[in-house]
This record gives structure tokens, sequence and C-alpha cells, in this order.
């Protein structure tokens, strides 16, 4: 198959809607889109094919406050980083959907899977997770076409998380995400819109 420039600008304008979403309405997700989420994963690349994501839906209400607790103390700490009038700005942030966002998975990364039997990962361990986190691109990209949103939830603490869920130790914690349709659309990033962090650009090297 051979794609035309269109398809091209049509990616890149797919690139530039893509944002970090911390807004959710609760509006539940139908089914297919669901399965069109997990296509995209799916059909990702990884090391030697081993396919090392493994996926946790969250839907127990129970489980799901013991993570909004848990990102708060995360949360919390990370905001002892900072002081003064940077720390009250940091805390003014909303970083996390969790209590909206109506589709949550918790993505790990299997470090021994025996899937492409150790092929291309001997010198590079870490390719594992890198093929997890291009899965979880793919479904991102994905999910924007049909107009849904993602926010990925890094402020955790990923040993009480694994804990919370009893997850295999051969198993580590590569992204949180929080899946809904956006409560608004907008193509410049929020820490960029609050004033955190301007989106910025930086030109590659050449030697």
């Amino acid at each position: 198959m051979k794609f035309k420039k269109s398809d091209t600008d049509s990616m890149l304008e797919l690139l530039r809607w893509r944002r970090d979403v911390r807004h959710f309405k609760s509006d539940p997700l139908p089914d297919d889109v669901i399965s069109n989420l997990m296509q995209a994963i799916s059909l990702a690349p990884s090391v030697g094919n081993s396919r090392p994501w493994r996926i946790v839906q969250i839907k127990s209400e129970t489980i799901k406050e013991k993570i909004i607790a848990n990102h708060g103390e995360a949360n919390a700490k990370a905001s002892q980083k900072y002081r003064d009038e940077e720390r009250d700005e940091y805390q003014s942030l909303k970083l996390a959907g969790l209590r909206e966002a109506p589709l949550q998975l918790a993505i790990f990364t299997d470090l021994d899977p025996t899937a492409g039997r150790g092929l291309g990962r001997q010198t590079m361990p870490e390719t594992l997770t890198y093929s997890t986190v291009i899965a979880v691109h793919q479904l991102w990209l994905i999910a924007r076409t049909m107009n849904i949103g993602v926010g990925w939830v890094s402020i955790l603490n990923a040993e009480s998380l694994n804990a919370t869920l009893e997850i295999d130790p051969s198993w580590k914690l590569t992204a949180y995400l929080c899946i809904g349709y956006p409560a608004y659309d907008d193509d410049t990033p929020e820490l960029h819109r609050t004033g955190w962090q301007e989106n910025t650009s930086k030109e590659w090297l050449e030697k």
C-alpha cells in the first residue's frame, strides 16, 4: 500500500492534537471502541516479537480508591521538591483524571517473557520496556482518531500499586492510563496553557 501526501498531513495533524488529557467526561466507552484500542496495542512492534506488555483493566471501585490514594500520597511527596510559590503552583495543577476517566488501564512490561526467546534484548534488555511504550503510543494515537482522550499517570508508587493489584513480581509498571471522552479539546499542552512549561522544540545534533 502506498500512502499519499494527504495521509502525511493528516498524521501530522493527529500528532499535533495528541494531548495528555486530565479532564474527562464520565460517559462509558462502547465495547467496539475498547476493542479498537486493544487492536492498536496488538499491532505494535516489539523486540524479538516478544510482545511483553501485560494489561490490567481496573474495574473495582475499591481498587480505584486505593489507586487514587496512592496518587495523592505520591503527589504530596513530589510537591516537597518545590518551594514557596512554585509549590503552590505545582499543587494547583490537575495531574490525573483518576476520578472521572471511565476506562483505566495499568500496563506492565514482563521482564522475562517466553515469547521471542530472548531475541534482540540480550545486550539491551530495556528494549522490552521500549516495546511496551510503543504499544501505549499506538493506543494513544488510535484513541485520538476516535475523539478519545488519554492521560498517562506517572505520579504513583509502583511498588504499592503492584501490591494492590497483586501483580507478578516479574512485571514492571510501565504506564497507568486514564482513558475517556475529554471534557474539552485543545491542541496546546495543558502545562503550557497553565504556564508551568512552554511547549518548546529543540533541533537534533549533527556530528
